[in-house]
């Protein structure tokens, strides 16, 4: 039996190649195993939860995201791609599990907490938002998914869904499957700093590489990368740690890069090593990764182009995958229904 995954985005903008890194590619490669029933969501209720006085925002962004699920390589024949709100299931199950959480643990949550934190929200914090864990356990458990790709920073909202189906079982028996999470091999891979030497790749920090930017602006971004600050001359000992440009190169680059770009090395501790004793520029090494980019990017914007020519296919994509979600749903949520006992007219 194949085991189920769930796994998606919220739609508040294009999605950029640190979404690739980090996700993206692990879901083509899942997918393309057969080994997996995969579902991916386009959490676009989650995302109003801090955006619903800007609801264009997250219609127009559905669309690109949806553009950059299927650029990349996610197949619709393969995988289940369906947005939140088509699923009015999730809502209900959401408001079952909301009465087995506290105010105080969904206030604990660190992701939560991070999240509060960096939107400036404090005690003005919209309750959709604060409740958001429980409405992602509601999405987990409506597919009865028992892997959960995710990074570090999201182990805290798996633990929470874990705690409410324990819960639930307990109380009115086993019907929810309990998911794991599963983390990306590379860590580098699971959170790109932003080209500006941030911690973090952010749409609000502007600091992105799109995975729709042109060859024109993936070269002008890589050229302006923050790298060392004491590397100022050619021949000046170089750091690689907390340096974006070699972060990037061991998310993407392989030893066919080197072999096709830069053939004086044979791979990238080589690279590393040069530049550290010094003699090796900056220009260079952002040079060579513009071309390792190039060669992940120009196949997904040729894909993307097919796409955004053919948009009636695209939303018939969402509209399909969306119905086929909704019956695996409504299976759940009946037995939750059952369980709780709120199955008064059932005739049996």
């Amino acid at each position: 039996m194949k085991k189920v995954i769930l796994t998606g985005d919220r739609p508040t903008g294009r999605l950029h190649i640190g979404h690739y890194a980090g996700s993206l590619r692990n879901r083509v490669k899942l997918q393309n195993t057969g080994e997996y029933d995969i579902y991916i969501l386009i959490a676009d209720l989650q995302a109003l939860t801090d955006n619903a006085r800007n609801p264009k925002k997250i219609r127009e962004s559905l669309i690109e995201v949806t553009l950059d699920y299927l650029s990349v390589g996610i197949d619709p024949d393969k995988s289940t791609i369906f947005v939140q709100s088509q699923v009015p299931e999730l809502t209900e199950l959401t408001s079952h599990y909301l009465n087995l959480v506290s105010l105080s643990r969904l206030k604990r949550n660190p992701t939560i907490k991070t999240e509060i934190k960096e939107r400036g929200f404090e005690e003005s914090v919209p309750v959709g938002f604060l409740t958001y864990p429980v409405s992602q356990a509601a999405d987990i458990t409506a597919f009865k998914a028992n892997v959960v790709p995710v990074g570090d920073d999201q182990l805290p909202l798996i633990e929470q869904c874990k705690e409410i189906v324990h819960t639930f079982n307990a109380i009115y028996g086993d019907i929810l499957v309990e998911p794991k999470a599963m983390l990306s091999d590379n860590k580098v891979c699971s959170r790109l700093p932003g080209i500006d030497g941030k911690a973090k790749m952010s749409k609000s920090l502007g600091n992105c590489i799109y995975l729709s930017d042109t060859k024109e602006e993936v070269s002008k971004k890589v050229m302006s990368m923050y790298t060392d600050p004491n590397h100022i001359k050619v021949e000046d000992p170089g750091n690689v740690e907390n340096n974006p440009v070699f972060t990037y190169l061991e998310a993407f680059a392989e030893d066919k890069h080197f072999q096709k770009y830069l053939p004086e090395y044979k791979n990238l501790d080589e690279l590393k090593a040069h530049y550290k004793r010094g003699g090796l520029g900056d220009v260079k090494i952002k040079k060579f990764l513009i071309n390792v980019l190039e060669d992940i990017l120009e196949p997904i914007r040729e894909k993307r182009k097919y796409y955004e020519d053919n948009l009636d296919l695209v939303y018939k994509i969402l509209e399909d995958g969306s119905k086929k979600a909704r019956l695996v749903a409504q299976n759940t949520l009946k037995e939750v229904r059952d369980a709780i006992g709120l199955n008064y007219f059932d005739k049996k």
